[in-house]
């Protein structure tokens, strides 16, 4: 199809998933900051999954700017920006997207789908869910380390781009029950502070009990609040969510067993936010574990635990400790 798609926010994620339609021949513009756009420009966008897929671009077939200005219209609007940069976005966002294309919105969190619907009535807004992680290489690769396959809001307007999509290694799946996607996963990215404060890469950090019982209290606690907002989260990675605690405290060994997925990890698998903190940004807390906390006190309760690790996130965006031991992490969360 002869159509061009933007991706607003070319960080991690939202340069592998261009680069990957871009190889698949697709007419695609990035957006992003100057450092990825100097990556690009040194190493050209080379991107590479777990199961030894690997593509190089030559650095001068990548149309990227790092500002919105000057870039046309497109009939696909990919939304990558952080979750606390979306408000920054919305005042110049319309220019971006052709009358009646699709933005999708690839964030984190539950609210961002929403806010571009309201700012852009004239386009089909649409939510996307992307359970893998990217992690950036010393050698200029973008490596998708994690598994998991995308997730989209069902609308028949995306039905002329799946054959593209799938092309490019990322086939969509349509759902009709999004929101309950977006809760489920938020569940999963409860693992995310977790992850940052611990100094230690995903799967290192994933088979460590210690952690894992930090996560099951954390997920353990949402659970409890989506409950009483009457939101049945989406099984992401095909477990029931409220079997996910109990899954989390078993012993190592019986934990690796049940969810080979965590040794199919690539090895130097992180978190965004452990990225985040390593560039000395701004995390993406608050829209994670800052939603529960805010879906509890809408409905008259409180999220302690999940609040507590804000905080500590918090505390390591302003220079504090991002090399927490598993009891370390427990008594700070006041964890029994």
């Amino acid at each position: 199809m002869a159509s061009t798609i933007t991706i607003l926010g070319a960080g991690s994620i939202g340069a592998f998933v261009g680069g990957a339609l871009l190889n698949a021949g697709a007419d695609v513009r990035f957006i992003g900051r100057s450092a990825m756009g100097q990556r690009i420009k040194k190493h050209g966008l080379h991107v590479s999954d777990l199961h030894g897929w690997d593509v190089s671009i030559p650095a001068e077939s990548v149309q990227f700017s790092d500002s919105i200005a000057g870039v046309p219209p497109s009939d696909l609007l990919i939304v990558a920006v952080k979750s606390a940069d979306t408000d920054g976005v919305l005042p110049d966002i319309g220019r971006l997207a052709k009358p009646g294309s699709i933005v999708a919105s690839f964030q984190n969190g539950v609210g961002n789908v929403q806010k571009l619907r309201d700012a852009l009535p004239n386009q089909i807004v649409v939510g996307a869910m992307i359970p893998f992680n990217v992690v950036q290489l010393p050698d200029g690769r973008l490596h998708r380390a994690t598994l998991g396959e995308l997730m989209v809001e069902s609308h028949e307007a995306w039905h002329p781009w799946l054959s593209l999509f799938s092309t490019a290694r990322l086939p969509l799946t349509l759902r009709t029950d999004f929101v309950e996607v977006q809760w489920g996963k938020l569940l999963l990215n409860l693992n995310n502070p977790i992850n940052a404060l611990s100094g230690e890469p995903l799967r290192a950090q994933l088979s460590t009990r210690g952690y894992r019982r930090v996560l099951a209290a954390l997920v353990e606690e949402a659970l409890m609040v989506l409950d009483a907002a009457s939101i049945k989260p989406a099984a992401v990675g095909g477990l029931p969510c409220e079997k996910i605690p109990g899954l989390l405290c078993l012993e190592d060994q019986q934990y690796l067993t049940a969810v080979p997925a965590i040794s199919a990890m690539d090895p130097q698998a992180r978190s965004s936010m452990w990225e985040d903190l390593e560039a000395g940004r701004l995390t993406e807390v608050d829209d994670l574990n800052g939603a529960v906390v805010r879906l509890a006190a809408q409905y008259g309760g409180t999220a302690e635990t999940n609040k507590a690790i804000c905080e500590l996130i918090h505390v390591a965006e302003r220079g504090g400790d991002r090399h927490m031991s598993p009891d370390a992490l427990i008594r700070a969360l006041n964890l029994s």
